[in-house]
């Protein structure tokens, strides 16, 4: 069994450096080349190979048979760039102060732009077909294979430019992302938040990854402490932080209206095809259920033995008594225990790639923080950790990640290659979904009450976690970017201020906000990739409604389509299929009834009354 890497013998618990991460707890990615040198190869090959997509211009639309042959073309390049790209990507993930993995990322970045540009005709060449062509077109049997992609690629004919026009856009998207890096080097390698001493005298380093274990500990002075030093060293680069985000919003604006949308919302929507009343029904339906979050926040207060609650008192477990520490082997046990409703062959292939080299385990100097899945076409798919054993929550993100390995791995093995990638919206689903069922194990595995209010405690600050603080941030990039359409400066103290009033509105009035907590909008990574968080929430709301109908009929089939289908419809059809309507209110509403009646019955098992009067 693997074990976590041996604490350093050093008074202060430092974070160990990548080669003291024994080889069994890091991934593999001689799956996707045996060495840095055979990427290079693939990368001078594809070099060589992408110019030939010039013989196809002027000639796609003549009959079915040139068109097929510049979409496999088209493959024979997107396949190739996408497995360089996961290699190139994972290797800055693991230290993105090398800068070896830089250096290689940024020459990948340079050759995607190029692609882009030069396969920058094939777009405008099959809007221009006349409608009627090009259905008839695209009906032929010869084209059967593509025929979803071409029908969504239809859809974009009135935010598709000419072929100058694109191909400036293309040339572009390079120098427009670089707030995105900027942020990531800041926040990843440059930002250092010191060294935080507890009770007994033992210091251990800050850092983003280790932030949440602190939130965890019981004693609430390190927790305060943590906090206040974690954000004054992102108070020291906020102006900084502020003009990256800002720039990240100006450059989704532009964007959106270079295409001819209407807003930015509206541009990021468009590609799935997501009714912009998904995105309005799931902050309507969350503004009105926020009385169960106050009522649990006083819970919280009184539980802790508080006389006012901070952000730093809402993460800590309330079960103190519940041993929480468990190994990474330990953590599968349970997971796969957990999706046994699924079948054998998804246990089965789950289990083998979390015990093999799927996961890269543990933090170490320079390692991306927070947790992902990500792999390409053939490839295994691929999950980034920082686990640790003292955080509970740590056995539901390996799940989550675990979800969305899953679904990659059943979308690869049934779809082909231009249908197999899902997009995020239904990504969240298969996560969450996870998440639901491994709940639902452990309730199920114990009659000790503590126990119990352990996991309704964790299930509950799950719920906070993804529909309602997942909500908010939706509702802020939503007014920033609206913000910026309207002509209006985003400055700091503007950005903030929005952040500010939706904290007082999600907090509510009986919550005591730190100022320090306006500057946490500027740390969040999601919001570079825009309007990206709502999916999140809706996805909980999906997965809810999906976990009950697996747990109540014994029946994974529906849901097993669900991951079969890869990319093959738009998600809003895929889940209908599936069992769940998203364009209705009713899978949020039901996720937040669930969080009403969890928090009642946590107060009854820790003896609390909600309903009496608070006492001076």
């Amino acid at each position: 069994m693997s074990k976590p890497p041996p604490e350093p013998s050093a008074a202060v618990r430092r974070i160990p450096v990548r080669s003291e991460i024994p080889e069994a707890d890091r991934w593999d990615l001689t799956h996707l080349y045996p060495d840095d040198a055979a990427w290079e190869a693939a990368f001078a090959e594809l070099q060589k190979h992408y110019p030939g997509v010039e013989q196809f211009r002027g000639k796609m639309a003549e009959s079915p048979a040139p068109l097929l042959a510049a979409l496999e073309f088209e493959k024979s390049i997107d396949q190739p760039l996408e497995r360089l790209s996961t290699y190139a990507s994972l290797r800055v993930s693991e230290n993105a102060a090398d800068p070896s993995f830089l250096e290689r990322e940024a020459r990948l970045q340079n050759l995607q732009t190029d692609i882009v540009e030069r396969c920058s005709f094939m777009g405008p060449e099959l809007m221009a077909v006349p409608d009627g062509e090009f259905h008839a077109l695209a009906s032929s049997p010869e084209l059967a294979g593509w025929r979803t992609v071409l029908e969504r690629l239809r859809r974009f004919k009135p935010h598709t430019l000419n072929e100058r026009e694109e191909r400036l856009l293309a040339m572009s998207s390079q120098p427009l992302a670089g707030h995105e890096e900027t942020f990531s080097q800041l926040t990843n390698v440059d930002l250092k938040f010191g060294v935080i001493t507890d009770s007994t005298g033992t210091p251990a380093e800050l850092s983003l990854g280790s932030f949440s274990s602190f939130l965890v500990k019981p004693d609430r002075d390190l927790r305060r402490r943590a906090f206040h030093q974690f954000y004054a060293e992102f108070s020291d680069h906020k102006f900084t932080l502020a003009s990256t985000l800002a720039s990240s919003v100006r450059t989704d604006v532009f964007q959106a209206k270079a295409r001819n949308h209407p807003s930015a919302l509206a541009a990021a929507l468009h590609r799935n095809n997501i009714p912009q009343t998904v995105y309005s029904n799931l902050v309507g339906t969350v503004r009105a259920n926020l009385a169960p979050l106050y009522r649990y926040y006083q819970l919280r207060r009184r539980a802790l033995g508080i006389d006012s609650i901070h952000h730093y008192d809402t993460y800590v477990p309330l079960v103190e008594q519940v041993a929480t520490h468990l190994t990474f082997d330990e953590a599968i046990d349970r997971v796969i225990a957990a999706v046994h409703p699924l079948g054998g062959e998804y246990t089965r292939e789950l289990e083998a790639g979390l015990r093999g080299r799927w996961c890269d385990r543990y933090e170490s100097k320079g390692k991306r923080s927070g947790a992902f899945s990500s792999g390409c076409y053939g490839s295994p798919p691929y999950i980034l950790m920082n686990y640790k054993p003292d955080v509970f929550a740590d056995m539901f993100t390996l799940a989550h990640e675990a979800g969305h390995s899953m679904h990659t791995w059943y979308a690869q093995r049934n779809q082909t290659f231009q249908d197999h990638h899902y997009p995020i919206f239904l990504a969240e689903v298969a996560s969450t979904f996870n998440e639901e069922l491994l709940t639902h194990h452990l309730l199920g595995q114990t009659d000790d009450p503590s126990m119990r209010a352990h996991l309704l405690n964790r299930q509950i600050d799950d719920l906070r976690g993804t529909i309602y603080r997942q909500t908010m941030f939706a509702e802020f990039e939503k007014i920033i970017h609206e913000r910026q359409e309207a002509g209006e400066a985003l400055t700091l103290e503007t950005i903030t201020a929005v952040y500010r009033d939706l904290l007082a509105v999600y907090f509510g009035p009986d919550f005591t906000l730190d100022p320090e907590l306006d500057l946490e909008c500027l740390r969040i990574p999601h919001f570079y990739s825009a309007f990206y968080v709502y999916q999140y929430a809706t996805g909980m709301s999906a997965a809810m409604a999906l976990a009950r109908q697996v747990l109540e009929t014994g029946d994974a089939n529906r849901y097993l389509g669900f991951l079969k289908s890869g990319g093959k419809q738009f998600p809003i059809d895929t889940l209908r299929e599936a069992g769940v309507d998203m364009t209705s209110p009713a899978p949020v509403e039901s996720a937040l009834e669930l969080f009403a009646k969890c928090v009642d019955e946590l107060a009854s098992l820790l003896g609390i009354d909600l309903d009496a009067p608070r006492t001076p």
